[in-house]
Parts: C-alpha cells; structure tokens; sequence
C-alpha cells in the first residue's frame, strides 16, 4: 500500500500513516491537492488528510472534496503531541528562539511564555525540526512530532508541551476506488456524503427533516459556496449508521428528494475513539 500525504517526513500526517499502516510506502507532498490528485491518478494511492483539529476546528478541506469526489476508505483520530526537540545535549536555559507551524506554537503557548522563548513561524512542524538539525546550534528548537526526532537526530527535550493535553486530530483515508464494508448490526459506521440544494424557501429545514423523523444522528455538516457563486451552496454531511441500514437510506431518499445534486463520498467504520 502507498500513502500520500502532505508534508515532510516525520509530519503529524506521516506519524498518522504509519501508526495505523505500519507497512504502508508513504509519499510526502507539497499541498494537499498534490496528496489528492495521487490518489485520484492511481488506485494503488491512498490520501491521508487532516479534516478536523479538536482545538483549532476545520482544517477546510472541503473544496478538495468537492473537485476530487473521491471515496473516503476511513477515519482516524490521532493524538497531536507536541514535542520541544533540540540539538543532543542542549539544555532548556540555551534555547532562546522556538521554529515551527503557526498552529503549533498556539497550542503551546504556556510553555513558551513560561521560558520565555522567542516564536518563529514556519510552513510545517516537521520542516522546523528539519531546519533546527541543519543549523546545529543550542540556542534554537523546534516543535514537532516524535517522528520527526528519529528522522533528524534531535532529542526531545520536553514531551507533549501543549496546553491542552486531549489535542486530536481526526484524518480521512481517500482513494480513487469504491468500496464500503459489509453492513453488520453491531459494528457502528459512518455515511459521508455532499449535496446541493434545489432553489427554495425552507429547502435545508426541509431536507434534514427525514433524518429527525427518522431519528438519524448527524455528525457534521459544513456549508461551503458552490465555485463563482455565492448563491449556491454544497453541504459536507455525515451521518452515524450504514447506508444499508433501512433508517440511514430512508433519510437519504427523503433528503435527495430536495436536492438538484447528491452524491455518497464513503461509509466506512467508526474510529475506536468516538467511544470515549
């Protein structure tokens, strides 16, 4: 199997892949449009994408999703552990200036303000700890992965400095063919999907009313304007259950009745972590 994603080597997205693919080929990309188009232009290529951060919220990549169209395999929620790494043999009181993503040095901010580090922002975590490596000098650090110490010979100093200790990211797997599991009562899936509406007073309220009859359980939608409009708007939807349930594909049914596009993205396992 070979895994695209966007980043460096030692990248939370790569940490991701190799945690739950230990014998996957990972492919490092520019953007996450490169990670997609790899996965559309080959079957042999899965996409690991970020989706959702449980701090920051939406990583908004949502108009990928939209272009591309392709099935989403699975879901995985993984611990973003923030790690000070350093040259060997640096010592707290020698870092003077910090490296590493804009999102990262947010979520650490006490610790930094704590020792009273200088921030400096750059494109990616892993890139930082890439950087800290090629420069060999104490008085610099980087904030990254544990990944990213093994790659580029840092130690870590400090271990999962982030403010908020339950700091996770939830990943989507994509690839180019379909394929969903076989529906079985007590597993628990869910069903992705996107839609457009047809012009009408009412038409969202309308559309979502056979999933409260119904009693199916939303789990995320998230509205973005169709391209050159805004005017027309395609929904991101997620739903708890398996299309093949007779309740989840009621709803659907009685949803594409009020919508000018529909189309399934994925129904795939739930990650162990929604039971927590």
């Amino acid at each position: 199997m070979k895994i695209a994603y966007q980043g460096i080597a030692g990248s939370y997205s790569e940490s991701c892949a190799k945690k739950n693919y230990p014998n996957a080929e990972t492919i490092p990309c520019r953007t996450f449009q490169d990670a997609f188009e790899l996965a559309k232009n080959d079957s042999n290529i899965k996409a690991i994408i970020p989706e959702q951060n449980q701090l920051i919220g939406s990583i908004n990549i949502e108009t990928l999703i939209i272009k591309y169209r392709l099935n989403i395999l699975a879901e995985h929620f993984f611990p973003i552990n923030h790690n000070l790494l350093v040259i060997p043999g640096t010592k707290i009181d020698d870092i003077k200036d910090v490296y590493s993503h804009t999102a990262a040095l947010s979520q650490v901010n006490s610790f930094i303000r704590k020792h009273k580090i200088k921030e400096n922002v750059m494109a990616d975590t892993a890139g930082s700890a890439a950087y800290i490596s090629s420069l060999k000098d104490k008085t610099k650090a980087a904030i990254a992965s544990k990944l990213s110490s093994e790659i580029y010979g840092l130690e870590i100093l400090k271990s999962d400095i982030q403010d908020d200790k339950e700091n996770f990211t939830r990943f989507l797997v994509f690839q180019k063919n379909i394929s969903q599991p076989e529906f079985k009562k007590n597993e628990k899936y869910i069903t992705s999907f996107i839609f457009k509406l047809k012009n009408k007073p009412a038409a969202l309220f309308q559309s979502l009313t056979g999933m409260s009859l119904r009693q199916v359980d939303m789990t995320k939608l998230h509205s973005f304007p169709e391209k050159g409009t805004f005017s027309s708007y395609y929904f991101f939807c997620e739903v708890q259950g398996h299309i093949s349930d007779d309740k989840v594909e009621g709803a659907l049914k009685d949803l594409e009745i009020h919508c000018s596009e529909f189309q399934l993205l994925g129904v795939f396992t739930q990650d162990s972590f929604r039971k927590k």
